[in-house]
């Protein structure tokens, strides 16, 4: 523990929001987690990410934080102070966290003991948020440095997959220089994936979530548009070719003895909407089946491709591993996320709770598997 007080319960950095298209759904996060963490056994230091990338000092005010009448919240809309900065420390050893204000001396914040981000996408999931905090020394909740840069680049997680035997379906990147140098060499170069794998495919933005940004794109006719539409979240992009077959997903959480696996949960075809895309995920909350509607063999054969993609990736604390059970019944990973969304329709939670681990245990059981492992190299 940290030497703020020494009779103190740890202290908790909820950071949040962020420089990503996801910024919004990381504010709804954090208020399902700053709802659920047991104020008797920690305290809560709310911080968030503005879209422009300033730190803010937020309230703590969970029911700020969630969807209302299809409107998505901000950290703008929640910080304490009108130009202010929190800032983290960058020496190791040192734990103090600062409010700066104009014309103001800083604000000591006092310490925190561990830092739980739950930022989504690019410039906080991505390890860049996770190498801030190896240099100061703070424990974090989550996938370290590389695990975290493995889980946000689709490209180089499916190259590890593979590397590990794992299987994934077929793929393509379009990395920016091809489609900015030679547009026509690029586009000859998904049509070629096209025409090997067959239409249509899906465009996606290479490091990005939510659904952010994919089209799924059934000819030639549509593909310029919806590689820009990618290049919106993301210069490089990677195409799939369409899996046929039933979605599955299933989460991995870090006990004292290792990664285990939940039960795995189903994405039913969202007949409103083209695939599971951010309209269907978190505004017209299309239900997961938990647990999925799997054989024996099937239940146990996800979960041990789960844990074994958790391992793959040098995880740590959390992933939910998303699966395609295809037509031959065999299982292709899609991805992992190794910090998936913790709002109350999500289906990492979901999975939990099915399996035995209610909300306010699995969020106290990443904070304590956080506070047991050291920074550095491990």
């Amino acid at each position: 523990m940290s030497s703020h007080s020494p009779t103190s319960k740890p202290r908790v950095a909820v950071v949040f929001g962020g420089r990503s298209s996801e910024h919004a759904i990381s504010v709804v996060t954090a208020g399902a987690v700053l709802r659920a963490i047991d104020r008797e056994k920690y305290e809560v230091l709310p911080i968030g990410i503005t879209s422009d990338g300033s730190w803010a000092l937020t309230a703590d005010d969970p029911e700020r934080m969630a969807i209302a009448d299809r409107q998505l919240p901000s950290v703008a809309d929640l910080a304490e102070s009108d130009g202010g900065a929190v800032l983290l420390p960058v020496e190791p050893g040192s734990r103090e966290v600062t409010l700066t204000e104009p014309g103001q001396v800083p604000k000591a914040l006092g310490e925190v003991d561990v830092v739980f981000p739950v930022l989504h996408g690019p410039y906080g999931e991505d390890g860049t948020l996770q190498g801030l905090l190896e240099l100061s020394g703070v424990p974090y909740v989550g996938a370290g440095v590389l695990s975290s840069a493995v889980g946000m680049d689709k490209e180089y997680m499916k190259r590890i997959f593979t590397s590990f035997g794992l299987p994934v379906g077929p793929y393509v990147t379009v990395r920016p220089r091809e489609w900015e140098t030679d547009p026509a060499a690029a586009r000859k170069k998904i049509v070629d994936f096209a025409g090997d794998h067959g239409w249509p495919v899906f465009v996606k933005p290479s490091r990005a979530g939510s659904s952010m940004g994919i089209t799924k794109v059934a000819a030639l006719g549509g593909l310029d548009e919806a590689v820009e539409e990618a290049r919106r979240h993301d210069p490089k992009i990677i195409v799939e070719s369409l899996l046929s077959g039933r979605e599955i997903e299933c989460g991995v959480l870090e006990f004292e003895d290792g990664p285990r696996a939940s039960v795995p949960a189903e994405i039913p075809p969202a007949t409103a909407h083209d695939f599971y895309d951010f309209e269907a995920k978190y505004i017209d909350s299309a239900a997961g089946i938990v647990p999925a509607p799997l054989t024996e063999e099937q239940t146990a054969r996800v979960r041990e491709l789960a844990v074994s993609a958790f391992e793959a990736a040098s995880c740590e604390g959390l992933v939910r591993a998303d699966f395609f059970l295809c037509d031959d019944g065999e299982f292709v990973i899609n991805e992992i996320n190794t910090m998936p969304g913790f709002t109350p329709i999500s289906m990492y939670p979901r999975m939990w709770q099915e399996t035995g681990v209610g909300y306010a245990e699995l969020v106290d059981r990443l904070i304590q598997a956080a506070l047991r492992r050291r920074t550095g190299l491990r």
